[in-house]
């Protein structure tokens, strides 16, 4: 996990971002069911009546009210109010806007009238009780006590109600006092319903831009992610040495950077979008529950507890299947590469069966996984649905004995339900990511192995640089080596000079350490002990930009990229002249079979040079290394595969084209190195010989029995002869 926020948090300023926008979208979406309570509560219940206090009011019904209210409530009442005699239907009182702007002397009056209007609206709606406290309120006006025992009673009677029915008493009163001045009732509960409305619809565009400008950062920021960490994972791979390949197989390699880096993509995605949007919306929530009603908190207590236990279960149960994901994906696709690669040979061998139920099996293996993770799911959907729909009823139920009551009112139930909903969401949200984390967190894991692996070869601080004069001479210096981890050497003690102008050869039985030394040279391993030489310096102590700048590698097996003719030739010199490359495929001897082909060096490459023979594969290798006019050539057995007559014609043609560099050639055949200048025997990583070909006839014994297995008698007289 903290390697994914320390993925995220390169993009941290496009992540604040999307942080401020989700906190108001949340803003949008927490606000929605309050306007909801009020449509239901004020709009349609109250008829668009919000105010507790009448805004204005008849001097009949005033009076009624001031009847209630000592000397000094009756002058503060009055002054908060002026007469209007033109506006309505009768000779009014209209609230001050000065003192509704005032929240203290508006809740001060509210106070004052609250228990007048609620005997008003007793008294109008109980004929019997309104002529009582008429007759109550008259032998008042006389005698002042009268009046303060008379009140007493009152407050007696009602101070114990809710403030919700005080309120609601309150309510009526003001649309019984509108309709009395011959205000539009209707009017007034359309305007209220289509403004509240209105401000709905606001506020859910708003919360739908918002959402689609997450997505689209949320979006952009993965996108930026995957492309950042392909490109590293890449940098990183391009630079390892042969010791980091043989640790990460190649189908690894390619899973960790499509399948895995995908991963990390896409939960960054959603964790950008849902995960940092599940608190911020169930905080808002709970504080929203809060003030709505208190009293029912304890079932949003008992729903995050059940959501908690259920991911706890679902945690304990799948995730060790979660970490066995991405390995089993690397599995399938080291199994369905080597099928692919080795095709032709399954054919020869009419194994096709026996791959085909390897390739089952860990197709199964992957299946029978994703299944049990996609089962966890969906257990886990079902249960999350049955806990929202028991919380809903739940508070519906809890929710109508309080309306019962009169403590709330059923928009209040209404938006508490909302609010429970979105507090709920926000931890299924969370729950759903949950799936996924796991399996991304191993990704991020293997990703990083890569990226915080050592690589074994380095460039020096300070690399030295090769001049002219210097160029071309190759020393090998009591080298030995051993691969990292091994215990025996494959090469010991191996020392020998190889100059421009010279070929040096190397032969020996197979496993006899000939590609390896060569791959020494172009640091694709270190040398355990000794050192080599280029120029005079170590070769260690030159970049590996500038040290392969002056060899031409031309591998055992001749690798093309896709592409053209024209394009694998010049690989190694992009700036290079036709004539360039056209002299190279000469030289190369491949002149003679891309002059056959229809568009000659525009002919087309398929991957891995599927479409040519491996002939020609190895002509075209040797051509790129031809073409980059290299100071030393390195052939590793690049002429297996070309007949007797070809590899003759090529070998002369190379030896005048190379005759200012160092050639080095690791050779199975003879025939092959037998004009060599230098020809090197390796035996069990040694030097067991080191001559020309008829000097190595007469010294070196193994030489001579890798010669008696080749040659013909006459040969091997015709090279005692000539000697």
């Amino acid at each position: 996990m903290k390697r994914l926020f320390k993925y995220m948090g390169m993009y941290w300023k496009a992540v604040l971002l999307i942080l401020l926008l989700l906190c108001g979208q949340a803003y949008c979406d927490l606000s929605l069911p309050g306007y909801t309570s009020d449509i239901v509560n004020v709009g349609i219940q109250q008829g668009g009546i919000e105010e507790s206090v009448p805004k204005a009011i008849s001097k009949e019904k005033m009076g009624q009210l001031l009847m209630f209210l000592d000397d000094d409530s009756k002058q503060e009442v009055l002054d908060a109010y002026e007469e209007d005699e033109t506006t309505y239907d009768k000779e009014a009182y209209v609230l001050k806007e000065s003192l509704q702007k005032n929240d203290e002397k508006y809740n001060n009056l509210k106070d004052l009238l609250s228990m007048p209007m609620m005997a008003c609206t007793a008294m109008e709606s109980d004929s019997a009780m309104s002529e009582q406290v008429q007759q109550m309120m008259e032998a008042a006006q006389h005698n002042p006590q009268i009046l303060q025992q008379t009140m007493g009673q009152m407050e007696e009677k009602f101070g114990d109600l809710p403030d919700t029915i005080l309120d609601q008493a309150a309510i009526s009163y003001v649309k019984g006092a509108y309709q009395d001045l011959g205000m539009n009732m209707a009017h007034i509960q359309l305007q209220y319903l289509f403004t509240t409305g209105a401000k709905m619809l606001a506020l859910a565009f708003c919360g739908m831009g918002i959402s689609i400008l997450v997505g689209l950062l949320a979006s952009r920021v993965g996108a930026s992610a995957g492309r950042d960490l392909r490109s590293r994972v890449f940098r990183k791979v391009v630079g390892f040495s042969n010791n980091e390949f043989d640790h990460f197989s190649t189908a690894s390699l390619i899973t960790r950077s499509t399948n895995d880096i995908q991963q990390i993509q896409m939960l960054m995605v959603m964790l950008l979008r849902i995960v940092l949007y599940a608190p911020i919306l169930a905080i808002g929530g709970v504080y929203k529950v809060f003030q709505t009603n208190v009293s029912m908190s304890w079932i949003i207590a008992l729903a995050v507890i059940l959501i908690g236990l259920v991911v706890l279960v679902l945690f304990t149960v799948a995730m060790p299947k979660f970490k066995s994901m991405q390995t089993l994906v690397d599995k399938l696709n080291l199994v369905t590469r080597e099928i692919l690669t080795g095709l032709s040979v399954i054919r020869a061998f009419d194994t096709e069966k026996h791959e085909e139920e390897r390739f089952d099996q860990a197709n199964r293996n992957l299946t029978k996984t994703n299944l049990f993770v996609n089962r966890a799911m969906t257990f886990m959907m079902p249960v999350m649905m049955l806990i929202m729909n028991g919380v809903s009823v739940l508070i519906v139920w809890t929710g109508s004995h309080g309306i019962s009551d009169g403590q709330m009112q059923v928009g209040d139930m209404m938006a508490f339900i909302q609010y429970t909903m979105q507090i709920i969401m926000g931890f299924l949200m969370i729950c759903m990511i949950s799936i996924m984390l796991p399996r991304a967190a191993v990704s991020a894991e293997r990703v990083d192995e890569i990226l915080t692996s050592e690589t074994m070869i380095h460039d020096p601080e300070q690399p030295k640089r090769l001049t002219d004069a210097e160029k071309g001479v190759l020393k090998f210096d009591h080298v030995s080596f051993r691969y990292p981890g091994a215990e025996e050497e494959v090469l010991s003690d191996i020392s020998f000079t190889a100059e421009p102008g010279k070929t040096t050869a190397i032969i020996g039985s197979t496993g006899s350490g000939k590609s390896t030394l060569l791959n020494l040279i172009p640091r694709f391993y270190d040398v355990t002990e000794g050192k080599i030489t280029l120029g005079g310096k170590d070769i260690r102590d030159i970049s590996r930009r500038d040290l392969r700048e002056e060899l031409g590698y031309v591998p055992q097996k001749g690798v093309l990229f896709s592409g053209t003719i024209g394009s694998n030739i010049m690989y190694g010199n992009p700036n290079g002249s036709e004539q360039e490359m056209i002299e190279a495929a000469q030289v190369a001897q491949a002149e003679e079979f891309i002059e056959t082909k229809k568009h000659r060096y525009e002919s087309h490459i398929a991957q891995g040079g599927a479409n040519v023979s491996g002939g020609q594969k190895q002509r075209l290798s040797i051509a790129r290394a031809i073409a980059k006019h290299p100071q030393v050539f390195l052939f590793d057995d690049s002429f297996s595969a070309l007949d007797y007559k070809t590899d003759a014609v090529l070998r002369q043609a190379l030896k005048e084209h190379t005759e200012n560099a160092t050639v080095l050639i690791v050779a199975q055949r003879i025939s092959t190195i037998l004009h060599a200048d230098q020809i090197l025997v390796l035996d069990d990583g040694k030097i067991a010989g080191a001559g020309t070909h008829e000097e190595l006839l007469k010294s070196c014994e193994v030489y001579q029995q890798i010669a008696a297995s080749q040659l013909s008698e006459e040969e091997l007289k015709g090279g005692a002869a000539n000697e």
